[in-house]
C-alpha cells in the first residue's frame, strides 16, 4: 500500500512556487483533502483518509499549499486565491473525472471556492460532493474583532498564539483582504452537489452556527449537517475520523 509517510512528489510551475503533494491512483471519484490554515497534509485526518483510500483502491490526493508544509514559497506572501490556484493546478495535473473535495476549517472555504471554479469551468458533474470539517468560510469577517482587523490593516499583519502550534498564527493584510473579497455566506452559493458538514459541538474556534449558515446559503437540496457531541475543532478522535471516512465513502462510491 502507498502510505502518506512516503516521500512526496512535487509539481513544478513557472509562475508559482513548487507544490508538494501525495497521490494514489484508484478507481472512480478522486478524493481531495484540503487542510486548514497553517496546516499541512501530514495531519491525522489527511493521513487516515489517504491510507483508507489506498486500501480501498480509491484515488486520493493530498497537498501542501504554497508556503505551507513541504511546499516552496513564503507563507506570508500567500492569499486565498493563490491557494485556490494551487488546488486547481494540482487537479489539472493529476486528476481526471469527478472529485469529492474534503475541506478542514479554512480548507472548507477553499473547498467551496475550488468547487465553484470547477463547476464554472467544467460543469456540475466535475464535483461529485463536498465534505466540510468545521468549515470556516468568511472567517476573515466573523473570526476577528474590530480591534484585530484594525491591527491587520494598520500594521500589515496580526500574530496570535495558538494551542495548535508552537509558531504563532500570522494573518497578513493581503490574506485578510483577499478573504474579504471572496466571501460566500452573504449570497446564494451556486453549488448543487451533495454536501456533508461535520462540526464539533464544542468547537471553540469555528462556531457550529457557521455550518448552519453555510447549509442555508448553499443552492443544493442535498445538504446534511452533523453536530458531533463532545467534538472540538480538530474532530480527530478515533470516532471522529471513522465518521469522516464513512461520510466520504458514501459520496465517493455512490
Amino acid at each position: 500500500m502507498t502510505g502518506v509517510s512516503d516521500t512526496p512528489d512535487y509539481l513544478d510551475r513557472a509562475a508559482r512556487p513548487r507544490i508538494a503533494y501525495r497521490f494514489v491512483a484508484g478507481a472512480g471519484t478522486t478524493i481531495i483533502f484540503l487542510p486548514g490554515y497553517m496546516s499541512d497534509m501530514g495531519g491525522g485526518k489527511a493521513t487516515a483518509l489517504f491510507d483508507w483510500a489506498a486500501a480501498e483502491g480509491l484515488a486520493c490526493l493530498l497537498l501542501d499549499y504554497a508556503g505551507c508544509g513541504l511546499s516552496d514559497g513564503l507563507f506570508a506572501e500567500q492569499t486565498l486565491p493563490d491557494w485556490r490556484g494551487d488546488v486547481l493546478d494540482l487537479i489539472d495535473a493529476k486528476v481526471e473525472g469527478p472529485v469529492v473535495l474534503v475541506g478542514s476549517s479554512m480548507g472548507g472555504w477553499l473547498m467551496l471556492l475550488t468547487a465553484l471554479a470547477l463547476v464554472q469551468r467544467d460543469g456540475p458533474a466535475r464535483v461529485a460532493g463536498l465534505v466540510g470539517i468545521a468549515a470556516a468560510p468568511d472567517f476573515t469577517d466573523w473570526g476577528f474583532t474590530p480591534e484585530e482587523k484594525a491591527i491587520i490593516l494598520a500594521e500589515g499583519e496580526l500574530r496570535e498564539e495558538t494551542s495548535y502550534s508552537d509558531q504563532p498564527y500570522v494573518t497578513t493584510r493581503a490574506f485578510w483582504q483577499s478573504g474579504e473579497a471572496n466571501g460566500l455566506l452573504g449570497d446564494v452559493i451556486a453549488l448543487t452537489c451533495p454536501v456533508r458538514l461535520l462540526h464539533g459541538e464544542e468547537d471553540g474556534d469555528v462556531p457550529s452556527t457557521i455550518s448552519l449558515r453555510l447549509s442555508a446559503a448553499l443552492a443544493s437540496d442535498d445538504v446534511q449537517v452533523t453536530l458531533v457531541k463532545g467534538g472540538d475543532h480538530r474532530l480527530s478522535r478515533d470516532g471522529d475520523i471513522a465518521l469522516l471516512i464513512d461520510t466520504v465513502a458514501r459520496l465517493a462510491t455512490r
